[in-house]
């Protein structure tokens, strides 16, 4: 894999990254890992649109086996549908759905 490296980055934002590296939970190569992630995410949305979103865009899976919020909503999406007048899925339910799509 290759290593990428930036010169002559400004304090003022190599701290802006710093915070918003620690707000996130992530060390500073995780979120530098994660912004260029998404820029390339939407680049290639840009430049190769998809019709629709289907099982196999949910299965891959970014760096360090972490997945996209889109990722993550596309899964939920494709659970199965309450029943009516149900309140809530119970987690067993849940589980049971996600084991028979594997």
């Amino acid at each position: 894999m290759p290593n990428l490296s930036i010169k002559d980055v400004p304090e003022a934002w190599a701290e802006v990254l710093r915070q918003r590296a620690a707000a996130n939970h992530r060390s500073l190569q995780g979120e530098l890992m994660a912004i260029l992630e998404q820029a390339v995410d939407s680049t290639r949305l840009i430049a190769e649109p998809r019709p629709s979103s289907g099982p196999a865009d949910h299965a891959r899976v970014g760096p360090a086996g972490r997945k996209s919020v889109e990722q993550w909503l596309g899964e939920l999406q494709t659970l199965p549908s309450p029943v009516p007048g149900a309140k809530q899925l119970s987690s067993v339910s849940l589980i049971r759905a996600d084991r028979d799509r594997r």
